[in-house]
C-alpha cells in the first residue's frame, strides 16, 4: 500500500487579496486509522465558503499547517480495530461535523451541532483537499447510489445545512420563502423547498443576472437584486451570504412575525457599518425574528441525503481537480457561482 498521499495544505492566515494561492500542493504521509476510524480514500470534495473563512482567518483552524474541506466523499480503504459498522469498500461521505462528545445536554438530545467539543472536519481535523483522510465511523455516512461522488459532495454541507436552515425557518405549505444570495447552499434549498412546499412561492435575491436567471430557470417566482424590494411581504428568509447588507434588507421584507435565518458561519466585516442604518420600526419591530443556523449534525447529514435521493434531488456541479484549489476558493470569492464546485481528488 501507498505511504505518501498529495494534499492541498494551508501554512498561513492571510486574505485572498495578500495571497491568491493560499494552499500549497504537498506529499504527507496517508494517516493510519485507529480504535473506530476508517480511513477514507477521497474521489470528491465540495468547496465551501467556509474554507475562505479559515484561510482569511474568521474562524482559524486552531492549528497550522492544516488541510481544509469537510464535503468529502470516497471509499473506505482500512479500518481500525473498533470500527463496526463500516466496512472496507464502502462508499461514505465526512461533512462538517467530524466529531462531539456525544455526553453534553445537547449532544444527547441530537442537537450536536451545539455541542462545546465540536470539532470540524477541515479545521479542527485534518479535511478532502487530500487523496486519504481518517474519521471516526461515527460521523461517516453512507452515499445513496443514485449519486456520484461529485454530485454527493455538496450534499454533506451545502445540502445539509441548507436542509437545517428551512427546517429553523418553520415554513408551511403556502408561506412564501426568500432566498438571499444563490450558491451552493441556497439553489438545492430552492429544489428542496419546491418539492416540500408546493404552494408556497419562492422570491431570490442575487446579485448577478446569471445567478436570477440560474433561480428563475429552478422555479423561483421572482429573482431580484438585494437591495431591491419583494413584491410581496416574505414569511421567511434565508441568508446564505457573508455580507450585512442582506440582513438589513431581508428585515425590510419580512411580514410581521416572520423569521429570518441566517445560514453562514460567519460574516466578512467589509459592510458592517450597514448596520448602524437599522430602523427598529422598519427593520425589526412586529415581532420579527433572526436566527442563526449554526453547524449541522449527523441528523441533518443523514436525513437530506436520504431525501435527496428520493425526492431526487441532484446540485448542478462544476469540477475542478484537486491541484486548481486555489482557482476554485478565487472564483468563489469573486462570487463566480453557478451551483456548487467541487474538486476531483481520485
Amino acid at each position: 500500500m501507498r505511504t505518501v498521499m498529495k494534499a492541498m495544505v494551508l501554512k498561513e492566515i492571510r486574505s485572498l487579496e495578500e495571497n491568491r494561492d493560499p494552499l500549497e500542493m504537498a506529499d504527507l504521509p496517508i494517516p493510519t486509522p485507529a480504535g473506530k476510524e476508517v480511513l477514507i480514500r477521497v474521489s470528491a470534495c465540495g468547496v465551501c465558503h467556509t474554507e475562505l473563512d479559515e484561510i482569511e482567518g474568521r474562524t482559524p483552524p486552531p492549528r497550522l499547517p492544516v488541510i481544509p474541506g469537510h464535503q468529502v466523499v470516497g471509499r473506505v480503504e482500512r479500518v481500525g480495530g473498533r470500527a463496526k459498522n463500516i466496512q472496507e469498500g464502502d462508499r461514505v461521505g465526512v461533512g462538517w461535523i467530524y466529531s462531539a462528545c456525544g455526553e453534553c445536554k445537547f449532544c444527547r438530545e441530537g442537537n450536536e451541532n451545539l455541542c462545546p467539543d465540536f470539532k470540524a472536519t477541515g479545521r479542527d481535523a485534518d479535511g478532502g483537499y487530500a487523496q486519504y483522510l481518517t474519521v471516526s465511523e461515527d460521523f461517516a455516512h453512507p452515499i445513496p447510489s443514485f449519486f456520484s461522488d461529485t454530485e454527493a459532495a455538496p450534499l454533506l454541507c451545502a445540502g445539509a445545512i441548507g436542509y437545517r436552515s428551512l427546517r429553523l425557518t418553520g415554513l408551511r405549505d403556502g408561506q412564501s420563502l426568500g432566498l438571499t444570495g444563490f450558491g451552493a447552499s441556497a439553489h438545492l434549498v430552492l429544489k428542496l423547498a419546491r418539492v416540500r412546499f408546493p404552494n408556497s412561492k419562492i422570491f431570490v435575491f442575487a446579485r448577478s443576472e446569471k445567478e436570477r436567471d440560474f433561480a428563475r430557470g429552478l422555479g423561483a417566482a421572482w429573482a431580484g437584486d438585494p437591495t431591491e424590494e419583494s413584491p410581496e411581504k416574505l414569511t421567511s428568509i434565508i441568508d446564505t451570504t457573508p455580507a450585512w447588507m442582506p440582513i438589513l434588507e431581508g428585515l425590510k421584507n419580512l411580514e410581521a412575525g416572520g423569521r429570518l435565518v441566517i445560514n453562514a458561519i460567519r460574516k466578512e466585516e467589509a459592510d458592517k457599518d450597514v448596520l448602524r442604518k437599522i430602523d427598529y420600526a422598519r427593520h425589526l419591530w412586529m415581532e420579527k425574528e433572526i436566527k442563526s443556523a449554526a453547524n449541522v449534525a449527523r441528523r441533518d447529514i443523514r436525513e437530506f441525503l436520504e431525501l435527496a435521493a428520493k425526492i431526487p434531488i441532484k446540485p448542478e456541479v462544476q469540477e475542478f481537480p484537486l491541484e486548481e484549489a486555489n482557482q476554485a476558493l478565487r472564483e468563489l470569492k469573486a462570487r463566480k457561482i453557478r451551483g456548487a464546485k467541487v474538486l476531483k481528488v481520485g
